[in-house]
């Protein structure tokens, strides 16, 4: 796959989701490459100080000089709406390992937004400027302070009034979801809208939402003009993206991981998670990914169908093995 561009090489982020990818998945997508940051699940700061183990417990990374085992750096992301709080509790952060802190402002779940945190901050930009400008405050410059949000809350006519909101309190970065909280994940994504918001502010915009592919992340840098991409769902389907586009840009040629390739992943995964989780939800994160991989790879939902309710250890891996021993789903048939 080579393509002729002109544009420098774009920096790749990989979105924080919750409940979906943890440090185990972080360490796998940045071994794979293409990956510039990592961005953690939210540490939830509600008005109470956080203990050491909090913070740690969903970065591990902090341990190790807050980078994955591949040497990608990954930032820790809070969520919260107390401007005191949020501060306080991310110098607590960078005490224990932190170097870099995001502020989550973008998510659209409903027991987020009911609990004064996430999206519903974007109805009141002057507490967007708030909470960023009192965690800037409270870090070493050092320390870049970051930002996500979306394009607003009930619509999305407050976009460049929370991203100039973001950028006065002191964000070094603003990566936006091209989406309102209402619009929630349905497409399209509206990439017109962080074209705008680049052109307003001085400071690097990131643009997330809907690239799913090169021909995506191709449409999208036109639109946005950006030169940093966030990869959320498009990276669990297809977890080498990145390395896909970054190879685009450098006119390159580059094999696109295949379905062999990925269920070795998927079975490191699986491996390095299954002493964790309870026997009655072994494998549970395996259909996880597998309905992200299904979007990409049709042979995803053939293996999902034939796990989907097994629970016992050996069968698993008996499955396992029969999969990573079939070139392709026709061989299997035979």
């Amino acid at each position: 796959m080579t393509t002729k561009t002109d544009s420098p090489i774009p920096r790749i982020y990989q979105a924080p989701m919750e409940g979906v990818i943890d440090h185990h998945v972080r360490a796998l997508l940045s071994a794979i490459g293409g990956v510039d940051i990592c961005v953690t699940e939210f540490v939830r700061v509600t008005h109470t100080r956080l203990p050491r183990r909090v913070f740690t417990r969903l970065c591990p990374e902090l341990d190790s000089g807050a980078s994955t085992a591949s040497g990608t750096p990954v930032r820790l992301q809070l969520l919260g709406g107390n401007p005191e709080t949020m501060a306080w509790n991310a110098a607590r952060a960078v005490e224990v390992g932190a170097r870099a802190i995001d502020l989550n402002f973008g998510c659209p779940a409903k027991s987020v937004n009911n609990s004064d945190g996430g999206a519903c901050l974007l109805q009141s930009p002057h507490r967007v400027e708030a909470i960023v400008g009192a965690v800037r405050r409270a870090l070493p410059d050092s320390i870049p302070v970051t930002a996500k949000i979306r394009l607003g809350y009930s619509d999305r006519s407050s976009y460049m009034d929370n991203a100039r909101a973001a950028e006065a309190g002191g964000a070094s970065e603003l990566a936006v979801h091209a989406r309102s909280k209402v619009d929630g994940y349905r497409p399209p994504a509206y990439w017109e809208y962080i074209g705008e918001i680049r052109e307003q502010l001085s400071i690097p915009v990131i643009a997330n939402g809907d690239i799913w592919t090169v021909s995506d992340f191709q449409r999208c840098r036109e639109v946005t003009g950006c030169g940093a991409f966030m990869l959320g769902r498009s990276l669990l389907a297809r977890p080498d993206l990145g390395l896909q586009i970054k190879a685009y840009c450098e006119e390159r040629q580059y094999q696109p991981m295949d379905w062999q390739q990925v269920v070795t992943l998927l079975w490191g995964y699986y491996r390095a998670t299954r002493e964790i989780y309870p026997a009655k939800y072994l494998g549970n994160r395996i259909k996880q990914w597998l309905a992200y991989l299904k979007l990409a790879f049709p042979e995803a939902q053939l293996f999902f169908e034939r796990i989907k309710r097994l629970r016992e250890a050996d069968m698993l891996e008996a499955e396992f093995a029969r999969e990573m021993a079939t070139d392709t789903p026709e061989t299997e048939a035979a």
